[in-house]
């Protein structure tokens, strides 16, 4: 197969499949389009490792190898079978299987996953004598498979652990927001070209600051990805390392560049936690010098010293961490007064997850789920009149 003929799909959260396609078209791939779970395109290798190391959006990239049709277990295994697994990992290989399903003949996932397994070792086993090993956590391979009804679909998963994990985050804090899912507000709010226009960045609420590293991380023209010390395409036995390598030193010159750039930036929370691990999380991705992070209370949110215009972005609470619908619903008065009084002239994305009305009009809205909970992510233009 000639580089150039690769097919490559990138998933994405719900509701996102447009946004990530407008992204990898951003990123060099003209092919990209949306459909169901995330965007299609083609291109080489270098291509899809580009899509790793810069998107902000995916989740995973996928490279399939093989589509077939399976009524059951017997002919899932078949179907796995056909394909020449030696191209792709070796018996000194790890692996794993991810299955998913759409109403799949076979209804139970962990069997499936168990007979694409089956399917792989066997056939290693049966040409070479050895067979590789299970590694469910950090495998050299990791093997998509999913059905629709009887129609199967392999892929190698090119991105080993979902790409929404940067790596700045704090072990085992537990943040509300994803680190996709905050690159996709400030991509509906428009905030690269907002950076460009030397335009400043608040986030009232910030939590552990996500919203505050994920926009400091664009202003700046750092890949998203940059800090990551693992991908699943650097086991894999087609990996071109050159290439890889190339798109790293690109990167680097990239972020070096973009640093001299920065702009004013904020990250408020009245929690003294939430503050050490917004301070935590903005070092660990190298911005301690770019991003002010500090306890202060919502009403007093006000908007970096020398900066005319910028964004403001929250993640407000939706009812977990507040006792009494009353309480939070006057927690989003505060905010829409906040947003009105401090932030004239600026704009404001809010991910509404309690449907609390913050007294101000949208400019335009979309849904977006967050994990389980249905949200409306409200965009708005903060003039005097608003």
């Amino acid at each position: 197969m000639p580089l150039s003929d690769f097919k490559f799909f990138a998933t994405a959260p719900l509701g996102l499949n447009d946004l990530l396609a407008s992204e990898l078209v951003s990123l060099g791939m003209e092919s990209a389009r949306p459909q169901r779970g995330g965007a299609v395109f083609s291109g080489t290798l270098a291509d899809a490792y580009r899509v790793c190391l810069w998107s902000r959006l995916a989740n995973r990239v996928l490279l399939p190898v093989h589509r077939f049709m399976a009524r059951n277990d017997s002919e899932l295994y078949k179907g796995v079978q056909s394909v020449e697994w030696r191209r792709h990992l070796s018996v000194d290989s790890t692996l794993a299987v991810d299955f998913s399903g759409i109403r799949p003949r076979i209804s139970h996932s962990h069997f499936a996953a168990q007979r694409v397994k089956d399917a792989v070792v066997d056939q290693l086993r049966s040409a070479t004598g050895a067979r590789p090993s299970v590694d469910l956590q950090a495998p050299d391979v990791r093997i998509n498979v999913h059905m629709n009804r009887d129609q199967v679909s392999v892929a190698v998963d090119l991105s080993g652990d979902s790409l929404h994990k940067r790596g700045y985050r704090e072990t085992g804090v537990t943040a509300p927001l994803k680190e996709n899912l905050a690159a996709a507000m400030l991509l509906r709010a428009d905030w690269p070209s907002m950076a460009r226009g030397r335009g400043g960045f608040v986030d009232p609420m910030c939590g552990s600051g996500t919203l505050a590293v994920e926009a400091a991380w664009m202003a700046t023209d750092t890949a998203p990805g940059l800090m990551r010390t693992r991908f699943g395409f650097q086991r894999w036995q087609r990996h071109d390392d050159a290439a890889w390598k190339d798109l790293i030193d690109e990167a680097l010159e990239r972020q070096e560049k973009g640093m001299r750039n920065a702009v004013p930036m904020a990250a408020f929370d009245h929690d003294r936690l939430a503050v050490r691990y917004a301070m935590t999380g903005v070092k660990n991705a190298g911005l301690e010098d770019l991003v002010h992070v500090e306890r202060r209370e919502l009403a007093e949110a006000a908007p970096p010293a020398k900066t005319v215009g910028g964004l403001v972005a929250v993640n407000p609470p939706y009812g977990e961490r507040i006792e009494g619908d009353e309480e939070l619903a006057q927690l989003y008065r505060l905010l829409g007064d906040t947003l009105r009084s401090n932030f004239s002239g600026w704009r404001a994305i809010v991910l509404n997850g309690a449907g609390c009305r913050i007294g101000l009009r949208p400019e335009r809205s979309w849904q977006m789920l967050n994990g389980p909970i249905e949200c409306r992510l409200e965009l708005f233009q903060l003039d005097p009149d608003t």
